[in-house]
């Protein structure tokens, strides 16, 4: 019977062996075969692509993993799906498995602090030279292709500022010069929005935020196309880089929630957005809810749907009233990361040339020294009381 996305989140497939609703936890390093004629038989499937209920060796991954590779094929669309440890995991695969030495990058300058990181810092040392682009401009893109070009790794929206970019127009670039195309889509997920195909190579999300959606477990997801599947296979089997068996389960149990949890997040993010948007210490909201914007109509353009990140920018000369509101919201944790029943806080420094992992110097920043971005997550909670405190902790802004 033919199903929906959002009830094959309920039922992907059934465990046979025990009849429980859930698959269960299995952490196995060595896998035991019969014979040596089944074991290589089974080295056989895995090269071939072919279906299996479990890997020849630990390192690989279990049968938990598989199970969640499975449920995200399906949502992704994919050839394959890796799974992490961590979300960054999912984003060290690719760069790793695809890169080599006197490649170069071009990065969109709103990705997340870490691939930033690993973009200007680490793949330096092994001479691959990264190249960061305006996310707000496209000449700004085909200007920086050069020869040497291998990848062009977007993240779109920004999880700071939130530029949307015209997707379709990236791809057109990249298969006219023969470029690999990678999409960080942990704000948008799957369910609204299909990266590989529109044409991406690959379609990366954290695990940790909305897949997870408890605050209680870590992992990344890279979904592929067959284009790259042997290369990242290749440095996945030799770099151990996989999920637990615990993690797999724990997203699992996160994911057949996702679709109803992310309508809750959207509609409470509106009607927080619509109280926001009438106070005047906040300039500007960062979140596609303006038809006019250009950001709107490239959501639009591209997503089914919206989830509960976004930024605000607050004008004021005093960036220690800026820190008092934060501080003193009661309802709101300060924290990194998101995607969980939680609301969360914190100011972002974009602005700062520390060399700190966890702030994002941006090279093209169009906001003012008295504008301060402040991101959001919106949980689960009534929204009703999420507006109250913000409108309690609103007065200390000077």
């Amino acid at each position: 019977m033919k199903k929906s996305i959002n009830t094959f989140l309920k039922h992907p497939t059934k465990d046979s062996s025990n009849k429980s609703a859930n698959p269960p936890i299995i952490r196995a390093s060595t896998i035991l075969f019969d014979t040596m004629q089944e074991l290589h038989n089974h080295e056989n499937k895995i090269k071939k692509h072919q279906k299996i209920s479990h890997y020849s060796y630990g390192r690989y991954g279990s049968s938990t993993t598989i199970e969640l590779e499975n449920i995200l094929k399906e949502l992704e669309q994919a050839y394959h799906v890796f799974l992490t440890g961590t979300g960054f995991g999912g984003v060290a695969l690719a760069l790793m498995s695809l890169c080599r030495p006197g490649d170069e990058i071009l990065v969109s300058d709103n990705v997340y602090g870490p691939t930033k990181e690993i973009s200007e810092k680490l793949l330096k040392e092994f001479n691959i030279n990264a190249k960061f682009y305006d996310p707000d401009s496209i000449n700004d893109l085909k200007n920086k292709i050069s020869r040497k070009t291998k990848m062009i790794l977007v993240e779109n929206p920004g999880s700071n500022t939130f530029e949307f970019q015209d997707l379709s127009e990236i791809i057109k670039i990249a298969k006219k010069n023969k470029i690999y195309t990678f999409l960080d889509n942990t704000w948008g997920t799957p369910l609204y929005l299909k990266p590989l195909k529109i044409g991406f190579d690959m379609s990366f999300s954290s695990a940790t935020k909305y897949f997870s959606g408890h605050s209680d477990a870590m992992g990344g997801s890279l979904a592929v196309n067959k284009r790259v599947f042997k290369q990242i296979m290749f440095f996945y089997k030799l770099s151990g880089y996989r999920m637990s068996a615990d993690e797999a389960y724990l997203i699992i149990r996160g994911i057949r929630t996702l679709d109803t949890r992310l309508k809750q997040h959207y509609q409470n993010t509106k009607a927080v957005i619509n109280y926001l948007k009438k106070q005047k210490k906040i300039s500007e909201i960062l979140y596609p809810y303006k038809p006019s914007s250009k950001n709107y109509k490239l959501w639009k353009k591209y997503y089914s749907g919206a989830t509960g990140l976004f930024s605000i920018v607050i004008k004021s000369k005093k960036k220690s009233s800026v820190v008092k509101f934060v501080n003193s919201l009661e309802l709101f944790g300060i924290g990194y990361s998101w995607g969980g029943f939680e609301s969360l806080a914190i100011i972002q420094d974009l602005k700062s040339s520390k060399k700190d992992e966890y702030i994002q110097r941006r090279r093209f920043y169009r906001f003012s020294n008295d504008e301060h971005i402040v991101r959001l997550h919106i949980g689960l909670e009534d929204p009703k009381d999420l507006i109250n405190d913000l409108r309690n902790c609103l007065r200390y802004i000077k």
